[in-house]
């Protein structure tokens, strides 16, 4: 055993737990994982949108409620700074996305191995956050194509990408009230 490891306890069947560091790793390895499948269906869902669907082009998948756009979001998150006409656009919404990316990164290295809604979540916006900054590096905009809508009303059109940030965020502030509510009531 390395002297930095400690070992657990005894799992219910009497035999010896595996050192602590090397759960750590495994569990993290998913994280990971995760975040590298969000990334890759990410990508190919933007890249069957742009072979497929012209810029600006529509397809309807379920009428009245949902369908499949081709759209350029040189903006940030719902469309903001979308307007905005600067030069330094491109380069300024990436850097954003770019330390996005190093914070989530930080954070995620701050979570708790009992914390597996925040570790998924994590996960999931770290994916997220990790496509669309591909996106911002290649093409200097971000491919987005899903539009929810009712009569005239349209949510902004979003990707696989912003759906897993959405996702991983409501994770995390699950976990963040099951935390605080343990923390008030410790065992």
């Amino acid at each position: 055993m390395l002297p930095d490891e400690q070992r657990a306890g005894p799992d219910a069947t009497g035999a010896a737990a595996m050192p602590v560091p090397a759960v750590r790793a495994r569990t993290l390895g998913l994280v990971w994982w995760l975040a590298v499948a969000i990334v890759a269906a990410d990508q190919l869902t933007k890249w069957l949108v742009q072979s497929w669907i012209p810029l600006y082009g529509t397809v309807s998948v379920i009428p009245g409620f949902v369908d499949f756009v081709h759209i350029h979001n040189a903006g940030v998150a719902f469309g903001f700074l979308n307007d905005l006409s600067h030069p330094y656009r491109s380069a300024f919404t990436t850097v954003l996305a770019l330390g996005a990316v190093v914070a989530i990164a930080y954070y995620a290295r701050q979570v708790q191995p009992d914390e597996r809604l925040a570790r998924l979540g994590l996960s999931l916006v770290l994916g997220g956050a990790v496509g669309n900054l591909i996106d911002r590096l290649r093409l200097g905009h971000v491919i987005d194509f899903i539009d929810v809508y009712r009569g005239d009303w349209h949510f902004w059109a979003f990707n696989v990408a912003d759906a897993a940030i959405t996702c991983g965020a409501v994770l995390i502030l699950t976990e963040l009230f099951i935390a605080s509510r343990h923390a008030s009531h410790p065992r």
